[in-house]
């Protein structure tokens, strides 16, 4: 089979279930995207490693990276291989240098250690033939609300009157209070101000 590379283009609340998010996929060389729905938690580890953040106390992806570190162990990639029902499989190729092993993990887990280790992540092309959804498509039907998962509002009360210094202060102290949501706002708001985002 076929495996397609791939990479996160969003991790945002999703409409369907409280406290769920969806994490976006996205073909680096070409349209489709592939929803899946994760946890709270795994969206938070993945956020926080793709905008280079740290946690005051290490997350248990870091943990686990710490652990294959200390032992010459890395993960060489991840890959999505099935959907049955729903339920994506992934598993995660890894290496010591002289023997490869492949280990079972849930796709949310998979990829926040694909952003620790910097590996690519693949999925089959069956995979994303069968879930995978056309920026193209989504656009003819002008349906992309049905696809698009609930934003995070960009600022919360009080935030916008807050000056850059303020917002960096309370940017580094949500960090420090793991308050990886509220992190992402204010961050979102600082690049907003600074023409970045």
């Amino acid at each position: 089979m076929k495996k397609i590379e791939m990479e996160v283009v969003d991790i945002a609340l999703s409409g369907s279930s409280s406290g769920a998010y969806a994490m976006v996929l996205g073909e680096k060389a070409g349209g489709r995207k592939l929803p899946i729905v994760i946890g709270g938690a795994e969206a938070q580890a993945i956020a926080i490693e793709m905008e280079k953040m740290k946690a005051s106390r290490p997350l248990t992806h870091d943990l686990f990276k710490a652990a294959f570190d200390a032992y010459n162990l890395e993960v060489s990639e991840v890959l999505i291989y099935n959907m049955v029902e729903g339920i994506f499989y992934a598993k995660l190729v890894c290496t010591d240098g002289v023997r490869e092993e492949e280990i079972d993990a849930r796709p949310s887990d998979a990829v926040a250690l694909a952003y620790r280790f910097n590996c690519p992540i693949f999925v089959y092309d069956s995979v994303l033939d069968a879930a995978g959804i056309r920026a193209e498509d989504l656009e003819d039907e002008g349906d992309e609300a049905a696809f698009e998962p609930e934003e995070i509002p960009s600022e919360a009360p009080g935030e916008a009157q807050m000056s850059l210094a303020e917002l960096q202060r309370e940017l580094d102290a949500a960090i420090e209070r793991e308050e990886y949501e509220r992190a992402a706002r204010l961050r979102n708001e600082l690049q907003k101000r600074q023409g970045n985002g």
